[in-house]
């Protein structure tokens, strides 16, 4: 059992990551790298990027997964545990408010001015991480030339799990035949199978959620924005919700700090109150809790392997890829105006040029900025 004082630690860091991640995995995995490995010097930045090219490719939410490694290195398993809930539990607190709200009066509260200002000063928190683990991920012009393509290939919207699959296994095949050792190639990735699973129930119960839920965290892949194509898909077309929920739900999920798997929490209130909230956000999240259990002890001996090694050098590089090419189209959709250049430009200038600027700081900041600039006409 870690000591008390370490699961504290755990706790209040992401907590505070639960109420200010805006943006989506990317300015997740941005400010994490920033709280974990250059605040507080838990692990070292190549073994953050290995964590973070190994969630890459289990299903799941990315960044969600991402805090519970981070939480399992500082504290084994209740690490994990504590991690986690701390990075979930704000955003589902206030995704059930607005889901009460939405029930009671019909309509979602006006909070757009306040998220207008986040988006751009995010850019910067992203732009960062992206310089900062590029460093490390970049070994040698073969890998730049591999993150190169991944990008390209991002940009021109390529699925991420195939383009970072594809990276991998080229980056090791080339490394091997550069090496020699192609033939000895005898290692292969953990492989995580989870039986399919189907809903439990005909109608809609609480429980009936559940296992909707729960198949959909374990075979939800890539970040969680793909998650609306499962609900539909599940929800809308038998007629449980409407489409028009289903999109309020999902800008719920948007708009509220954390993982955009929040959403649930909001359909699982519409559908069951309290009890269905609860029991759809414990089944949408549980396969994340076990795939990094198991997953996480494997990494270092995937570091060890010689192979393996290769391997995870190409996806770490073609992760970070993944993230530039998040970043471009966050950027082409978000500046759309002065207001917006300006928070950005503001932002970049206190990241690179007073470098001790809190990414906490830049997302309060910016949505400050954000609704005095809308005041402006």
């Amino acid at each position: 059992m870690p000591k008390s004082s370490s699961l504290k630690e755990i706790a209040l860091v992401f907590l505070k990551l639960g109420f200010f991640s805006f943006g989506g995995p990317a300015a997740h995995t941005a400010m994490m790298e920033e709280e974990v490995v250059n605040k507080r010097n838990w692990m070292d930045r190549q073994h953050f990027l290995d964590l973070l090219g190994a969630t890459n490719l289990i299903p799941g939410p990315n960044s969600t997964e991402m805090t519970m490694h981070c939480g399992h290195e500082r504290g084994g398993f209740w690490g994990l545990i504590v991690a986690g809930l701390s990075f979930i539990l704000p955003a589902i607190f206030i995704t059930g408010i607005f889901a009460w709200l939405y029930v009671n009066y019909g309509q979602l509260p006006e909070v757009e001015p306040f998220i207008y200002g986040i988006k751009p000063a995010v850019l910067a928190i992203i732009t960062s991480a992206i310089l900062s683990l590029g460093k490390k991920a970049v070994k040698g012009y073969e890998t730049a030339v591999l993150g190169l393509l991944v990008l390209i290939a991002g940009i021109a919207g390529a699925n991420e799990i195939a383009a970072l699959l594809s990276a991998g296994i080229a980056g090791t095949i080339y490394f091997a035949l550069k090496n020699k050792t192609f033939g000895k190639i005898n290692s292969l990735l953990p492989v995580i199978a989870m039986p399919a699973l189907s809903a439990a129930a005909s109608g809609i119960t609480a429980w009936g959620l559940f296992w909707i839920f729960l198949k959909i965290g374990a075979v939800l892949y890539g970040s969680g924005y793909v998650l609306f194509a499962y609900l539909d898909a599940e929800l809308v077309t038998r007629g449980w919700i409407t489409r028009q929920q289903l999109m309020d739900a999902v800008a719920v999920g948007q708009f509220t700090p954390g993982p955009i798997l929040s959403t649930v929490t909001f359909i699982g209130y519409i559908l069951a109150g309290t009890k269905g909230a609860i029991l759809a956000t414990i089944g949408v999240f549980l396969p994340s809790f076990i795939f990094v259990l198991v997953l996480n002890p494997w990494i270092p001996k995937m570091r060890r392997s010689k192979i393996m090694g290769w391997f995870l050098d190409s996806v770490n590089v073609a992760s970070i890829a993944v993230m530039a090419s998040v970043l471009y189209v966050m950027s082409r959709d978000t500046l759309t105006d002065w207001r917006t250049i300006l928070i950005a430009v503001t932002a970049m200038t206190l990241t690179f040029v007073f470098k001790k600027t809190s990414a906490v700081l830049l997302v309060i900041g910016g949505s400050v900025a954000g609704y005095l600039l809308l005041m402006i006409q």
